[in-house]
């Protein structure tokens, strides 16, 4: 019989958090203008929960999403995202690269997102959360589903709930 590990558990052993962008980081909406795509909204409590509080805990930031943008480049610069992957086809298939590069092992990755392309990369990860507009089929799986919906704080939620270890 498989023995389960409690949040407290893995939360001691967490290592990295993967993030997915459009609609976890943002809320899902893509503003094109005839140039291209002109802005993406980002919630500060998030960044500051990647920025301040991931590395309180020896955390790293991780971003992997199916989109390419510059405006995604520049925010993850700003919040000292080092490892970000876009235009990801097979988000599982990039996992097992992060993996193999920050030697670390499944069960330390706890991962957030949102949507169908989201799921064979979430279900690797230890830990799974996401914002409370995800697609049924991520709820369903997820450790954790977040009051906030994507853009407005999810992150920063899931990252709170990772780091109060012991409060099951």
């Amino acid at each position: 019989m498989k023995s389960f590990k409690t949040k407290s558990e893995i939360g001691a052993e967490l290592r990295v958090l993967v993030m997915d962008v459009d609609g976890t980081l943002t809320d899902g909406k893509i503003n094109i203008s005839y140039q291209g795509e002109l802005y993406k909204s980002f919630d500060v409590k998030d960044g500051y929960g990647i920025l301040k509080i991931l590395p309180e805990f020896g955390i790293t930031p991780v971003i992997i999403t199916g989109r390419t943008s510059g405006i995604v480049e520049h925010r993850s610069a700003e919040l000292n995202i080092k490892h970000l992957y876009q235009g990801v086809t097979d988000k599982a298939v990039c996992l097992n690269m992060v993996v193999d590069t920050l030697h670390v092992s499944y069960d330390q990755v706890a991962c957030i997102g949102d949507d169908l392309n989201d799921l064979p990369m979430m279900k690797l990860c230890g830990m799974k959360g996401c914002p409370s507009d995800a697609v049924s089929e991520v709820r369903a799986i997820c450790d954790y589903v977040c009051k906030a919906a994507g853009g407005q704080g999810a992150v920063r939620e899931f990252i709170e709930w990772l780091t109060k270890s012991g409060k099951d």
